[in-house]
């Protein structure tokens, strides 16, 4: 979706899901430093090396947006920028976008209650909902099960520094967020798998666990956060493990709606990296 997105839309729900496909290579964001990182020169499906297309809007903005009101001199004036609604940065919001140019606010903040979901932890609204779709995936025989959920700021601040000690911050910044900027903090976000070799590693892409949640997960308010060759826009390699809980309703409506990324339907612009000044 390439225009402006009413408020109302936006507040309802903010993520598009992807059907999975072979990925450029193993590991992304908030992978456990034993997982491989992504091949710098494996091919994207442009046959680009390991990169997407980069985005070219600009953040409240979208094509197609009216000119404003003409000036004195009669020559229309630039687009009015489009009024973001707060609950795009509230982290207790559950439309709250969090990327590498968008960090949390405290960048300590944790949910207030969170819930045991088969030994991983979630807020209360995705856990009930982690429930009902693991409960419906192993009655349609997939093996569907958690392998990572929420993770606090020192939690994710030892996820990164083990890829950081192993790769090198550069090789780290692909595959793994650094705190503050993780949605797994946000107690919303939520890793699969099926218990196999490909467990968070792009080769999950390839099995039934993938394939059910790719289909059913917006049914239960998740969706697909990191899709295939969207990295010039998420900032990370493709995960079609890392799921997002943003309710049944506004996570199919935004796979309706066709935008490929969060960043996309939210009318945000990309964010590749954590910009020039970003703590490290």
């Amino acid at each position: 979706m390439t225009g402006p997105i009413g408020t109302g839309l936006l507040v309802a729900g903010l993520l598009g899901g992807c059907a999975p496909g072979a990925g450029p290579s193993a590991g992304r964001e908030d992978s456990p430093p034993g997982s491989a990182p992504p091949a710098a020169s494996a091919p994207g499906p442009s046959g680009t090396e390991g990169s997407g297309t980069e985005g070219s809007g600009t953040e409240g903005s979208g094509t197609g947006a009216p000119a404003g009101p003409p000036s004195d001199a009669g020559s229309p004036t630039a687009p009015a920028e489009r009024p973001r609604p707060p609950e795009l940065d509230d982290p207790a919001s559950l439309s709250v976008v969090v990327n590498k140019r968008r960090p949390l606010v405290p960048p300590d903040w944790a949910p207030p209650v969170l819930e045991d979901v088969e030994g991983h932890r979630l807020r209360p609204e995705a856990a009930a909902a982690a429930r009902g779709m693991l409960a419906e995936a192993r009655a349609d025989g997939v093996p569907l099960r958690i392998v990572s959920g929420y993770r606090s700021w020192a939690q994710q601040q030892e996820t990164y520094a083990g890829w950081v000690a192993r790769k090198g911050q550069a090789a780290a910044d692909d595959v793994s967020a650094r705190p503050g900027h993780s949605e797994h903090q946000t107690g919303l976000a939520l890793d699969v798998g099926e218990g196999g070799g490909c467990d968070l590693q792009v080769c999950f892409a390839d099995t039934a666990a993938a394939a059910w949640v790719a289909e059913h997960g917006p049914e239960h308010g998740f969706v697909v956060r990191y899709p295939w060759g969207e990295e010039a826009v998420t900032g990370y390699w493709y995960e079609p493990w890392h799921l997002r809980y943003l309710g049944p309703g506004p996570a199919q409506e935004l796979v309706r709606s066709g935008a490929a990324t969060l960043e996309e339907f939210a009318g945000l612009s990309p964010a590749p990296d954590y910009g020039t000044g970003a703590a490290g």
